[in-house]
């Protein structure tokens, strides 16, 4: 393994640190949205900071190291905060484990705007986002962590005034990887809780 990839094992002490960030804002985003008051479905009114939705999912992910395709599984967890009527911002996480070698991970926790349109209950959107992914790769050579960008999108559908479920599609960019940037196609399929009064 090269030198970059095993001074890279000391950057994975970075995780808990990435995620404590991200709990953190996503607390923060939810503490200043439950002292607003709010209707269920509508985006911002004068009455309300914004509109927040807290949500966690199943994460289905296809990867490739070396060439090689990686099917990947796992969870992810996420958040919003629309602050517009058609824009706001997204934080989440995502941990996902490879179905051939079970020591082969990717972790990512990323940050970033959305712009979306809210046709009845369908709730169409786009985002991009910027974060650090960490991989963890076979046989726990190294685990490593890279600077990365994500384009993505999807849809949130209510299914009652308290009750999101979403379809989400991410193209990530994983920037300075060994033998070329790891470009990840990741779908999460989950379910939120939108804060309403």
């Amino acid at each position: 393994m090269n030198e970059g990839l095993l001074r890279g094992r000391q950057s994975g002490a970075g995780t808990s640190s990435g995620l404590r960030w991200a709990i953190a804002i996503a607390v923060l985003l939810a503490s200043s949205a439950v002292c607003a008051p709010a209707d269920a479905q509508s985006k911002t009114t004068a009455s309300r900071i914004g509109d927040l939705q807290v949500g966690g999912g199943f994460v289905f992910a296809r990867s490739g190291y070396n060439f090689t395709p990686i099917h990947l599984v796992g969870f992810g967890a996420y958040a919003t905060f629309d602050v517009r009527p058609h824009w706001g911002g997204e934080v989440d996480f995502r941990h996902a484990r490879a179905t051939q070698d079970s020591t082969i991970t990717q972790t990512t926790y990323q940050i970033g705007p959305r712009v979306f349109l809210q046709r009845g209950p369908l709730l169409p959107y786009g985002k991009f986002l910027i974060g650090r992914g960490v991989y963890n790769f076979s046989g726990n050579v190294a685990n490593v962590a890279y600077n990365m960008y994500t384009f993505g999108g999807g849809a949130d559908f209510a299914v009652t005034r308290s009750l999101n479920v979403r379809g989400d599609y991410e193209y990530q960019n994983w920037v300075g990887f060994p033998l070329g940037t790891l470009h990840p196609s990741v779908i999460t399929i989950g379910v939120a809780y939108h804060f309403h009064e």
